[in-house]
């Protein structure tokens, strides 16, 4: 019995494109032709067939189907499978921070580890915080994390709100309650901190913040509250 290269596309769920593209790489043998010109698949064409798709299935390139002999293709199975553990890793962080992102209603880019608190941040210490996680290492995106936890809202709000000319009173009364609760994140004086890393910092302050706000930070600073605790002066040292 024989087939049509459309009866043959049919009986492995294919297309004739694809059967024809097949051909034109050099992975299935062309069959030999009736007195009319039309071609006549076989069994072994089929299970060809069958078994390319299956390759494919599994996400080997068609380039190295060619290419690799049985040991090859499993070396290349085995290269897949890794990729795939990784991707799978990666899509299941995604989930997690999605499903954390929705639970807290918080804005769509915010960086991991940060939901909870994003919605209630100016965009301005949002993207201070984007900043910071990639230039901080995982311990100190932790030390991070727990001082802006520990800002409490109405002081993230009025540092936010501070316009330029807020008046002197304004400026050290906000710097007294920024400097009470010990989290003045956003200070360039930490000592994990790095010349290139510490440069970037500044230059970001300089744009994100206004004149007024600047000025709150530093009286913050000088307050001499905003020092790490024990566990960072170890990672200091």
């Amino acid at each position: 019995m024989t087939w049509s290269t459309r009866e043959l596309a049919d009986l492995a769920g294919t297309t004739v494109n694809t059967v024809r593209h097949y051909h034109a790489l050099g992975l299935l043998d062309e069959p030999s032709r009736r007195y009319n010109g039309y071609k006549q698949y076989r069994v072994p064409h089929l299970v060809r067939l069958l078994q390319l798709r299956r390759l494919a299935e599994l996400g080997v390139p068609l380039a190295q189907i060619g290419a690799l002999d049985g040991s090859g293709l499993k070396d290349a199975l085995r290269a897949l499978d890794a990729a795939l553990h990784d991707e799978i890793e990666r899509s299941q962080r995604a989930r997690a921070d999605i499903a954390a992102i929705l639970h807290a209603d918080a804005p769509v880019d915010t960086p991991h580890g940060f939901e909870a608190v994003a919605a209630r941040l100016s965009e301005t210490d949002r993207a201070l915080i984007h900043i910071c996680t990639q230039l901080y290492d995982p311990d100190a995106v932790a030390h991070l994390r727990r001082m802006v936890v520990a800002e409490p809202p109405a002081v993230s709000a009025k540092f936010a709100a501070l316009p330029t000319d807020a008046s002197d009173a304004t400026r050290e009364r906000l710097a007294g309650e920024v400097a009470r609760v010990g989290a003045n994140w956003r200070s360039t004086t930490w000592p994990w901190l790095h010349a290139a890393a510490k440069q970037t910092l500044v230059q970001a302050l300089a744009e994100l913040y206004n004149p007024a706000q600047h000025d709150v930070l530093r009286r913050a600073a000088a307050a001499g509250h905003e020092q790490p605790d024990a566990a960072d002066r170890q990672r200091a040292s």
